[in-house]
């Protein structure tokens, strides 16, 4: 079981490739189809996803992809089951496990995932559905007096029972404690923050023993906040990223797959660019740096198609060419 989580794992951070979170909750994709004046039923998401997965070429560029529940045992319009549409081509399925980030009893500014209770059950459902990794995300708030110590100790056990479990289900876990880009907060801010989630976190799995060669880390960039005065250049990003991961992540995760958190497109790319530039050959990054992008590659794909049946071959073209350049980034070929 040990070497097939290990091959899983290194298969989704292949040279090149990177994963594409297409795992919206009901609510979240109700408010990416609201910008662009779509209802969100089970039909709408179902054709917007297949839209995603039918792209020509997609498995050169995307290894895995991150599926709702929901998705996951959906078929496709011509009756083909979309794990089998990915499958077919060479992308690797995963499901999004955790229920969501509820308020924290005892420190209501702050939040932690839940979802753990009944999940080794569904677990074994989603195997048998054809998933073959799993992501849970822990949501971790930047301010003056947070995060707290408890926030981050709650969401690292809940992140490392998490890994546990899939890992006995033979599922490789993506464990996401993500630092938020929200608020007006300097780097060195987030550079603190971040560090500290992610030592909570491996202290945790280390705890529970999970297998960290069969896993994966899906971390936020070392960022400023989004609407601070002076953002950070990305030269500073990656510096800032790469020395957080070398103080904090063991060598032997395969790979982090950064999220895109809030970031446009392009600075999504860019700070990738930057990251992957820096890392080339140093001894202190490791790790297998790719995406597990959501908005960062669905964003204008979305706004193309725009619910319109005509518009499918456009919107195709426009997150093929979304992920050539996030895959060129992720090797740090990317010239903007």
């Amino acid at each position: 079981m040990s070497n097939q989580l290990h091959e899983t794992a290194r298969a989704l951070v292949a040279p090149g490739r990177g994963i594409l979170a297409a795992d919206e909750s009901a609510p979240t994709i109700k408010r990416r189809f609201d910008t662009i004046g779509l209802e969100s039923t089970e039909a709408n998401r179902r054709d917007w996803r297949q839209l995603l997965f039918t792209s020509d070429g997609i498995g050169d560029w995307i290894s895995g992809v991150i599926l709702f529940e929901e998705t996951l045992a959906q078929d496709s319009s011509n009756g083909t089951p979309l794990v089998e549409v990915l499958t077919s081509n060479g992308v690797i399925p995963g499901v999004k496990v955790d229920k969501g980030a509820k308020d924290l009893a005892g420190s209501p500014n702050e939040k932690v995932t839940e979802g753990l209770d009944g999940l080794r059950e569904r677990l074994e459902v989603y195997r048998e559905q054809g998933a073959r990794f799993t992501k849970w995300r822990a949501v971790i708030d930047i301010a003056e007096d947070r995060p707290t110590a408890y926030c981050l100790d709650v969401n690292a056990h809940a992140l490392a029972r998490f890994a546990a479990l899939s890992q006995e289900a033979g599922l490789v876990p993506i464990v996401e404690p993500e630092v938020l880009m929200d608020g007006d907060h300097d780097i060195a801010s987030c550079a603190a923050a971040t560090e500290a989630a992610l030592r909570a976190t491996y202290a945790a799995l280390a705890v529970q023993d999970v297998d960290l060669e069969g896993t994966l880390l899906k971390p936020n960039m070392v960022l400023s906040g989004k609407s601070a005065a002076d953002r950070a250049p990305a030269e500073v990003v990656a510096s800032e990223t790469l020395r957080v991961f070398a103080n904090s992540v063991p060598s032997a995760v395969p790979g982090c797959v950064f999220l895109s958190g809030g970031q446009s497109d392009e600075e999504a790319t860019v700070n990738l660019n930057a990251i992957n530039q820096a890392a080339a050959g140093s001894p202190s990054a490791p790790w297998e740096l790719s995406f597990s992008y959501g908005r960062g590659l669905q964003a204008t794909p979305l706004a193309v198609w725009a619910g319109k049946p005509e518009n499918v071959d456009a919107a195709q073209a426009a997150f093929q060419e979304r992920a050539r350049l996030t895959s060129a980034a992720r090797k740090g070929e990317y010239t903007g």
